[in-house]
């Protein structure tokens, strides 16, 4: 049986401490991300909020954002980035439509080749630019659609000068602080 974007407003209503997403007819249950990976993309919506807020670009996102895909998916990136033009209002319910800009971070229980893959449909979609953050091997992959991905490591600065031109931030700033 697949399920339908309704069946899963349905289902969450009734178990709203789950997030979910809808894939190709299925339910995924999200497990809850790790705390660094979690605190990696905090500190990620923190940089592209404090960017795009003040310049009026459009709209970020953190993980309980969900996005209605084309391909009638229901996902939802670890932060996201739409342009003021694209969705000029915040929707009360998902956006309906791939953002411009979405991030994955890799938590422990996560499976690379899954986020890659969900980085993939984004970018199909219609999203322009996909980042995956792997604090397991302090690499960061830039993504374009039909490119191969960019790796970025400590020492290299991130940019996406197509959608936030004069952003940047160092690779080595992604990752979380060590307090001694």
């Amino acid at each position: 049986m697949s399920l339908t974007v309704e069946d899963l407003v349905r289902i969450q209503q009734q178990h709203p401490d789950y997030r979910m997403e809808l894939v190709k007819g299925n339910i995924i249950v999200m497990s809850p991300s790790g705390y660094e990976s979690d605190e990696i993309a905090a500190g990620m919506i923190a940089q592209l909020y404090n960017w795009v807020t003040p310049r009026k670009l459009g709209r970020v996102t953190a993980s309980s954002a969900g996005f209605r895909l084309p391909n009638l998916n229901l996902r939802a990136p670890d932060a996201s980035f739409v342009k003021a033009e694209r969705l000029p209002r915040s929707p009360r319910s998902y956006a309906p439509l791939a953002p411009d800009l979405t991030v994955e971070v890799k938590s422990p229980t996560d499976d690379i080749e899954e986020l890659r893959a969900k980085i993939r449909e984004f970018l199909a979609l219609g999203t322009s630019v996909g980042i995956l953050i792997n604090p397991d091997e302090r690499v960061v992959e830039v993504y374009y659609p039909e490119q191969e991905a960019i790796v970025l490591r400590d020492g290299d600065v991130l940019t996406v000068p197509e959608l936030l031109p004069g952003w940047e931030v160092k690779v080595s700033d992604l990752w979380t602080p060590e307090f001694e």
